[in-house]
């Protein structure tokens, strides 16, 4: 009867916790992203500021900076360059207008269209999170993490 007692009471905490860790595992790792319409709009706006350049330029000079300060070699400098690929990154932008309707993301683009001040000064190189995600892809990719083994 004890040992009854102690399967009986292993089985009901199993049956208790399982549905809770795949719930938890799910949350944390879903990451908001726009709706398919969205992400049409969200990549006309990239290419209206122009965002994919500033990327390319943003972790071309982390590359150069990381290269001299340790004194790479072209060969390991040219392998590290050709890891950048923005389709590792867009998901971090997608993020940044997953909260936008239709409607917000239309204007920001035609605006970025309209007014070619934007195009440098734009929500993307502005956003402190987006900027700070960038940051880190980059050191990502100096220290190798995206090479193919």
């Amino acid at each position: 009867m004890k040992n009854f007692k102690k399967q009986f009471f292993f089985v009901l905490l199993l049956l208790t916790l399982i549905p809770y860790s795949g719930t938890c595992q799910q949350y944390r790792n879903a990451v908001q992203m726009p709706t398919q319409q969205n992400t049409i709009i969200v990549n006309k706006i990239i290419e209206a500021t122009n965002y994919k350049t500033y990327f390319v330029d943003y972790c071309l000079n982390k590359i150069n900076e990381t290269a001299n300060k340790e004194k790479w070699n072209e060969q390991k400098t040219l392998e590290i360059t050709e890891t950048i690929n923005f389709r590792n990154f867009r998901d971090a932008v997608y993020n940044l207008f997953a909260f936008h309707d239709e409607i917000e993301l239309e204007t920001l683009l035609k605006t970025y269209q309209k007014d070619k001040i934007y195009q440098t000064t734009n929500i993307m190189t502005t956003n402190k999170v987006l900027n700070f995600n960038l940051d880190i892809y980059a050191r990502d990719i100096v220290k190798g993490k995206y090479l193919l083994k």
